[in-house]
């Protein structure tokens, strides 16, 4: 079954204090674009990230994120109270003996002395961690994957529905086809018949009829049109990346309905040809965002 190269994904995982999230979707492409906005603490992990994803997602232009969100406080600076009072005590002993005033604010300049607030470290990266946030990758991942089949199943329901219209209106070309011959070998002898000092070999005439009529014969463009959309329903079906391979498909319906309008002389088969064409295009329009 064909997918979709259009997806979103989503998955959240609690680890700790903190709320690991990972985003990704993708919209068609010809091959996998890939762009990454990752958290300082994953970086490292970065073509280990890339590697999962092109493995998964084989094309499409694929935007990928995972950030952190941590519980309040956890970031917050440490203030050291120990060191705060040695800083007071200190303060007010030497305005004591020098008489110089007091501060008015005794927070705001306590809190400007060095070393009252102490930062956390620069947080590592643990296996434990780095295991959840492969399980919010995977998940991730898996959404997307989902989405796609889901809009697979939507472009072949509508595939099918065109390639029945376009083998509908190839069948009725038909009748056309069959009256056009009369229509060419009758206009040619009632052209003749009006120049009646001419004189024409029946034979020789039936000959050049025939000639004639061959070069307009479109019965190996039918056959061939009809070979691929039979051609077209059963790679719809093979699993895997089949959107290019549909697209040349595609393709190929078009030359063979391009000759058969160029052979089609008459105005009722050239008509049907417009309609085929039409078919055609929405499904030419729909393949490329076929995975």
């Amino acid at each position: 079954m064909i997918q979709s190269m259009t997806g979103y994904g989503k998955s959240v995982v609690a680890y700790n204090e903190k709320k690991i999230n990972v985003e990704i979707k993708s919209l068609n492409s010809k091959t996998l674009d890939l762009s990454t906005r990752i958290a300082p603490l994953y970086r490292e992990k970065e073509m280990e990230i890339r590697q999962v994803i092109s493995n998964a997602l084989v094309r499409g232009k694929v935007d990928f994120c995972i950030w952190i969100e941590k519980d309040e406080g956890t970031d917050a600076a440490s203030v050291n109270s120990a060191i705060i009072e040695n800083y007071y005590r200190q303060l007010k002993e030497i305005a004591q003996n020098t008489g110089i005033p007091e501060p008015q604010d005794w927070f705001q300049t306590l809190m400007r002395m060095p070393d009252v607030t102490t930062k956390t470290e620069a947080e590592v990266l643990s296996e434990e961690e780095w295991e959840m946030a492969q399980q919010a990758i995977r998940e991730a991942i898996d959404h997307l994957l989902a989405f796609r089949k889901q809009e697979g199943a939507a472009l072949h329901h509508k595939f099918e529905e065109k390639l029945d219209n376009i083998a509908k209106l190839l069948e009725s070309i038909e009748p056309y086809e069959k009256a056009r011959v009369e229509k060419i070998r009758g206009r040619i002898v009632e052209g003749l018949k009006s120049l009646p000092e001419v004189e024409y070999d029946k034979g020789r005439l039936e000959q050049e009829l025939i000639y004639y009529i061959e070069k307009l014969d479109i019965s190996e463009e039918k056959q061939r049109l009809a070979n691929h959309l039979r051609y077209f329903r059963e790679t719809m079906n093979v699993e895997g990346a089949q959107g290019k391979k549909l697209s040349f498909i595609a393709q190929e319906m078009g030359r063979e309905i391009n000759t058969t309008g160029s052979k089609s002389n008459l105005a009722e088969m050239q008509n049907i040809v417009v309609m085929m064409k039409d078919e055609l295009e929405q499904i030419k329009e729909q393949v490329l965002n076929a995975l």
